[in-house]
């Protein structure tokens, strides 16, 4: 079915409209009549948004498929509304050369859920020592413009500075994971009175917040661009605010997770509550969402790291840092910002759509549910509370955080260029979404 008719959905929160597609294309909105052969979907009470682009997702393959694949990846950010994944770079082999990243760009479209586009390495395995094949894989069939070390911050000033001079060259973004590792060594928790009553070994904030105002003023210094993966810190939010009134070309994200849940759950030693960096304070918790009000954070990424179930069903200390987020980032959002008050759908839209789709240069997304551009899009009913159920998650892996937590929200439909991947809440098959897109491409 490659012409549908949307009707009666209130497009970015505003008033309800039509919206139709034809060929992957939104070609007409306003009040509209269905024509024969369409598609009729009736959105009444639903919310219209551009689909969702996360750019920070851990696909896990080449060589992790235990924990998660690139089919079973997009099955899950297409449950949560995404159509563009940033797959990132902690592959076995590390995506450091043209070869690796066009293999994950290659079964991205195999797989036909969302748009994957590959995070290349800023160093070669990771390892913070030489440059990796960082022009090669930008002119790939990848287009790579998106470089980090994922996991591993570039804690060598000199090959940062060079890293970023690099990318600047062709408009590209060094995404920094901000932990200088000297501070950090064995570190299982935030750094407070609880890692203390706990004991567990603290993670100071400062490791986050010295790396960023390193950083800024290393990309100021070159004129490149940064941006600063998982900021979870009242102090990074302040570096950073600093920075962009200084006219620094610094951008910043921040995970759902960090905004809604704190320290106190390292309480129950429950694994699932570890993650890098570490859930922080109460206070933390509201100076981000602030920041994100303000601007100061300009997305919010999932940082969906899977991880197979021995990795976590072990002891606080053994068990693998990360959380499973795709399907649940757009409901956690809406708990923790949207019902809050702090931002309304045209800013969700803004920091889950448009805005990361600018920073990863992914085109098609600029003008949201404009007519003439590509039809990704995703339908809410905000209306709808579960409890968060393993059966939510459609991905491998199954450490989420949120089990047995009531959060708001459903994804009803997604549609990535033109074709239905989720419909009436239920996920397509494999088949039917590859025969879909072969239908809209050869028209």
């Amino acid at each position: 079915m490659t012409a549908l008719l949307i009707r009666g959905a209130a497009l970015l929160g505003g008033a309800p409209a039509d919206l139709r597609v034809r060929q992957g294309v939104i070609v007409d909105r306003g009040s509209l009549s269905a024509e024969a052969g369409e598609r009729v979907i009736d959105a009444e009470g639903l919310v219209a948004l551009p689909g969702l682009v996360d750019l920070h997702t851990h696909l896990r393959e080449p060589g992790g498929e235990a924990s998660e694949t690139v089919l079973t990846g997009t099955r899950a950010a297409a449950a949560g509304g995404f159509t563009v994944v940033h797959a990132m770079a902690n592959t076995t082999p590390v995506a450091d050369t043209a070869g690796v990243v066009e293999q994950v760009h290659r079964l991205g479209q195999r797989a036909g859920y969302a748009d994957v586009r590959p995070v290349g390495a800023v160093t070669v395995g990771l390892a913070g020592e030489q440059l990796a094949e960082i022009g090669a894989m930008a002119r790939s069939a990848a287009r790579v413009r998106v470089f980090s070390d994922d996991g591993h911050c570039v804690h060598d000033p000199l090959l940062m500075r060079r890293a970023l001079e690099y990318v600047a060259t062709f408009d590209g973004v060094v995404a920094q994971h901000a932990q200088e590792p000297r501070l950090t060594v064995g570190a299982q928790m935030n750094e407070g009175a609880l890692s203390s009553e706990l004991g567990l070994a603290g993670w100071p904030a400062v490791a986050e917040e010295a790396i960023i105002a390193r950083d800024v003023l290393l990309a100021e210094h070159v004129g490149a661009r940064l941006h600063i993966c998982h900021l979870s810190t009242a102090g990074s939010v302040d570096i950073v605010r600093w920075a962009k009134a200084r006219g620094i070309a610094v951008t910043a994200e921040v995970t759902p997770h960090h905004l809604l849940l704190t320290e106190e759950l390292a309480r129950s030693y429950d694994a699932r509550f570890k993650v890098n960096p570490p859930l922080r304070r109460d206070e933390d918790v509201h100076a981000l969402r602030a920041a994100l009000a303000d601007g100061t954070i300009d997305i919010v990424a999932t940082d969906h790291a899977p991880h197979p179930v021995e990795a976590k069903e072990c002891t606080w200390a053994e068990a693998a840092f990360g959380m499973v987020g795709l399907e649940s980032a757009l409901s956690v959002v809406q708990q923790a910002v949207v019902e809050t008050g702090l931002l309304d759908w045209a800013a969700v839209a803004r920091a889950m759509s448009t805005a990361p789709a600018a920073i990863g240069r992914v085109e098609g997304y600029d003008e949201p549910l404009a007519e003439g551009s590509p039809a990704n899009l995703t339908l809410v009913d905000p209306a709808h509370r579960r409890s968060w159920a393993v059966s939510d998650l459609r991905g491998r892996s199954t450490n989420t955080p949120y089990t047995a937590r009531e959060l708001p929200g459903r994804i009803v439909t997604t549609v990535h260029r033109g074709v239905l991947t989720v419909d009436g809440g239920e996920l397509l098959g494999p088949e039917a979404v590859i025969a879909a897109h072969q239908e809209v491409d050869h028209g």
